[in-house]
């Protein structure tokens, strides 16, 4: 089986990052230069070691991506990433936190779901009745 240079670069990109979203394997199918070209901005930016650690990054891209309302799967990614660099769940979760003075309680919901699931954080129900959800 003979790889292609698109797919060896997707499988390095895959290698450095701990993840590749959709967009990246469709870019490597169909417009191979202009995700090289993407992708050397991202790893100047985040992915060279310059003063910030990659946990301090993996936080910063959790935040932002929950301001900016991205999708949940792109924001798992980098909770998965920050964990597995062995951020503890309650770090991320003061991360989104973040989010509740400047983006508001709705951008904080978006990423406060996207870490629930991936932690699957216990929750607790209230003793009191409670009107039922519609």
């Amino acid at each position: 089986m003979t790889s292609t240079p698109a797919q060896r670069y997707l499988d390095e990109m895959v290698a450095k990052r701990g993840y590749v979203l959709d967009y990246h394997k469709v870019m490597a199918a169909n417009d191979f230069p202009v995700l090289q070209a993407a992708d050397n901005l991202v790893d100047a930016a985040y992915l060279s070691q310059r003063r910030l650690d990659r946990r301090t990054k993996e936080l910063l891209f959790v935040l932002s991506l929950t301001v900016l309302r991205a999708d949940k799967a792109h924001i798992q990614s980098h909770i998965r990433v920050a964990l597995g660099l062995g951020v503890e769940p309650q770090e991320i979760l003061e991360a989104i936190e973040i989010a509740l003075p400047e983006a508001g309680v709705v951008a904080f919901q978006h990423g406060f779901d996207a870490w629930r699931e991936v932690v699957n954080a216990a929750a607790l129900e209230p003793s009191a009745q409670v009107q039922p959800q519609r």
